[in-house]
């Protein structure tokens, strides 16, 4: 059902021998955490050039009714020339029928949505919350929860409110904060509503960026004169 350039293609579904397997596109890259460790704070043109065809990528899927319930960094490829290929959509259809089955939370414990953590069924808006837990992470080499169980990080993502990403790096643009942070909103109804709203937003602010570096050039080439 999915065809996209920043999602990792399923080419087949099938079991043998007890097994069940997915063939999937070979992906030449590193994961999206494996960069994260490296860079320890992402460049913020970086960020929103990653999370923008992330949110391309679940725009796509939500408009064809596939929830992914578990977007991390660990899923999400990078490509060398800085494509972006969310990856594990595969199971979205098996992770289906464990809410219909028992209620169980699924999902990566430090990206889940409080919906999610509480055993609710997720929907686009859950997929919102942990792109907004990858951004927050990028923006500052950190995870907003952490704690010494799985029960601790699930409570926080609940009742706690993070600490702001400018607070941790001081460098990051407002309007970048502002997003990461509606985005991650644990009132499920404060968060972009689809993966399309939260592109716009940072569409607009990356035409705003480049409207201003430009501006900045312009006035230096005015006072080198």
């Amino acid at each position: 059902m999915l065809s996209h350039p920043n999602i990792v293609a399923v080419y087949d579904v099938s079991h043998n021998d007890n097994v069940e397997y997915i063939v999937m596109e070979l992906v030449d890259g590193i994961t999206l955490k494996q960069y994260i460790e490296r860079k320890g704070v992402v460049a913020w043109k970086e960020v929103v050039h990653f999370t923008k065809q992330i949110s391309k990528a679940l725009a796509h899927a939500h408009e064809r009714g596939i929830i992914h319930r578990d977007i991390k960094p660990q899923n999400i490829m990078l490509l060398r020339d800085g494509t972006i290929k969310v990856g594990d959509f595969g199971i979205a259809a098996l992770e289906n029928e464990v809410y219909e089955n028992n209620g169980e939370a699924i999902g990566s414990i430090h990206y889940i949505a409080p919906e999610q953590a509480r055993g609710e069924a997720p929907d686009a808006r859950s997929d919102i919350y942990s792109l907004g837990i990858v951004m927050y992470e990028m923006l500052t080499g950190k995870l907003p929860y952490v704690g010494n169980s799985d029960v601790e990080v699930a409570v926080k993502h609940m009742n706690t409110d993070p600490v702001t990403p400018r607070d941790i790096v001081p460098s990051i643009p407002e309007e970048l904060e502002r997003i990461c942070l509606k985005a991650m909103n644990s009132n499920i109804d404060e968060r972009y509503q689809s993966a399309s709203e939260m592109l716009a937003d940072l569409e607009e602010y990356k035409s705003q960026s480049l409207a201003a570096h430009v501006l900045e050039d312009s006035e230096a080439v005015l006072i080198d004169s």
